[in-house]
């Protein structure tokens, strides 16, 4: 994927309402692997990724008419606008398919480890976040909490194939960390919204022929609880949240904003002990305490001359 392109804006502090928004955004996001792992009692992962994101990304479709936000496509946007759909297209794949192999809890702590990625890449293509000493001894605490969550072993009722679960959704925070910054570079010259329609448009042929390949549409009767689980991802997380976040990394750099992640697995673990009675283990705690110190360090403003 190409760093290269227009220069991004000063990133500017964060004010009381931007932190509302983003806290907001990652409750609603500690909400999210607990409401796919729900919603596959009866949609597959392929065919939950389908639905998902064709609710999610005609609500940002709305949203974009009603602000007068045109999303025809420019000639100069088509190759990021691909590349970035490219990229999202591949971490969504790998998030629903580990979050089917391994328990939510330990999914959302490997996941929004995120910002760890997100701050070592910001190192070699975003000036505000070069790593020091103290980013980098934050950098060695989150990671060492992600190997430890990554060697978890899960309740195996939620987690038929942990390990390998576990090593996606790793991957997967990976490339989500590389979508962010990549997003926010793109999104210097190319409006918010445009992007995050055409991030999920581009991905629903790929989902659709997977789903269409290698998966029934459903596991069961359609009941209500699934169908719930499938709006509260779409119109909600692929909708409201992105549009939120997107905005939000127009302004503030993609470290700084990692910095609200860490409230995420909180809300994941303390939703899936209540849905699915998983239990909040000492080894989940560690690994969770790890990822969040490592994230506090290394999101922390520096004191500056």
């Amino acid at each position: 994927m190409p760093t290269k392109g227009p220069p991004t804006r000063k990133p500017q502090p964060l004010t009381p309402r931007a932190a509302s928004l983003a806290l907001l955004a990652s409750s609603l996001w500690g909400g999210n692997l607990v409401a796919i792992k729900y919603g596959y009692l009866m949609f597959p992962p392929f065919w939950s990724a389908w639905w998902r994101f064709l609710l999610g990304t005609l609500a940002v479709a709305v949203w974009a008419r009603f602000q007068s936000v045109s999303l025809n496509i420019k000639p100069r946007e088509r190759k990021p606008l691909f590349y970035l759909s490219a990229v999202f297209t591949l971490q969504i794949i790998l998030l629903n398919t580990g979050a089917e192999l391994t328990s939510p809890a330990y999914a959302v702590v490997i996941l929004n480890a995120h910002p760890v990625f997100s701050n070592l890449l910001g190192h070699f293509v975003d000036s505000e976040n070069r790593l020091t000493r103290a980013r980098l001894l934050g950098l060695g605490l989150a990671f060492a909490g992600i190997c430890y969550a990554v060697a978890g072993r899960p309740v195996e009722t939620l987690a038929p194939s942990p390990i390998a679960g576990n090593l996606m959704l790793a991957a997967s925070a990976f490339l989500l960390a590389s979508r962010t910054i990549y997003t926010r570079r793109i999104i210097q010259s190319i409006n918010p919204l445009r992007a995050v329609v055409w991030q999920g448009f581009g991905s629903l042929p790929v989902f659709l022929i997977l789903a269409w390949a290698l998966e029934p549409p459903l596991r069961g009767k359609l009941a209500w609880g699934p169908v719930l689980a499938i709006l509260y991802q779409g119109p909600v997380i692929a909708g409201c949240c992105f549009i939120i976040w997107t905005l939000l990394l127009r302004r503030h750099s993609a470290g700084t904003l990692a910095m609200f992640a860490f409230t995420v697995p909180f809300f994941g673990i303390g939703l899936s002990a209540l849905i699915f009675g998983e239990p909040i283990t000492a080894h989940i705690l560690v690994a969770v305490g790890l990822v969040t110190a490592g994230i506090a360090i290394v999101t922390r403003p520096e004191k500056r001359a």
